[in-house]
C-alpha cells in the first residue's frame, strides 16, 4: 500500500428498514430541537467506529465479521436524549439487552484486533435524528419497535471525508 491508497471513513451499525426510517423522520421534523435533521439514508444506530482506515484494514474487519454470530435483537427506542459536545439530538433504549452490548465489545474487540486504535468511550445506542443542536427539551415519544434485520459495514463519505453512507457489506441478525 502507498501513501497515496485513499482511507475510507467506515462504521459497523445497525441499518433500519425503510418503515422505521420514516418513523425516525417524522420524529426528527417534530421534536423540539433546533438544529438540522439529519438525512433519512443516514439513520443508523452506530455499532463501532473505526473511522478513517486503509483498505486493507476494512478488508480485514469485514472478514472478521464474517465470523461472528450475531443475534436477533429487539429495541424499543423510547427515549429522546441530546449529547451537547457533539451537539446531537437522539432516540434510544433506555434500557439495552445484554446482546447487544455484547455485539458493540465483540466489534470493538473486532477493530483493535485489525489493528484500529479504537476511542476509549462508552457504548451509548442512538439514532441521531438531529445536528447542530444548541436547543434541545426532551419529551415523552410513543416508543418505536425495532426488530433490525442486519448489520452494515458503511462507508461515509469518499477518501476519508465524511459524506454520503454507501453499505460496503451487510450481514443478517439471527432470525432466531
Amino acid at each position: 500500500m502507498t501513501d497515496k491508497e485513499p482511507k475510507r471513513r467506515v462504521f459497523f451499525a445497525l441499518w433500519p428498514d425503510a418503515e422505521l426510517r420514516a418513523a425516525l423522520a417524522a420524529l426528527a421534523r417534530s421534536m423540539p430541537a433546533n438544529g438540522r435533521p439529519v438525512p433519512v439514508a443516514h439513520f443508523h444506530l452506530t455499532l463501532a467506529f473505526p473511522g478513517t482506515v486503509d483498505r486493507a484494514k476494512v478488508e480485514d474487519m469485514a472478514a472478521g465479521a464474517d465470523a461472528l454470530r450475531l443475534p436477533k435483537l429487539r429495541l424499543i427506542l423510547d427515549r429522546l436524549g441530546w449529547f451537547p459536545r457533539p451537539r446531537v439530538a437522539w432516540i434510544g433504549p433506555s434500557q439495552t439487552m445484554p446482546e447487544l452490548e455484547a455485539l458493540a465489545a465483540d466489534l470493538r474487540d473486532l477493530c483493535e484486533a485489525s489493528g484500529v486504535r479504537m476511542e476509549e468511550r462508552p457504548f451509548r445506542p442512538h439514532v441521531t435524528l438531529r445536528r447542530f443542536v444548541t436547543r434541545f427539551e426532551s419529551i415523552d415519544v410513543e416508543p418505536l419497535d425495532w426488530q433490525p434485520a442486519e448489520m452494515a459495514l458503511i462507508e461515509s463519505g469518499q477518501h476519508g471525508h465524511p459524506g454520503p453512507y454507501q453499505v460496503l457489506r451487510s450481514w443478517p441478525l439471527s432470525p432466531d
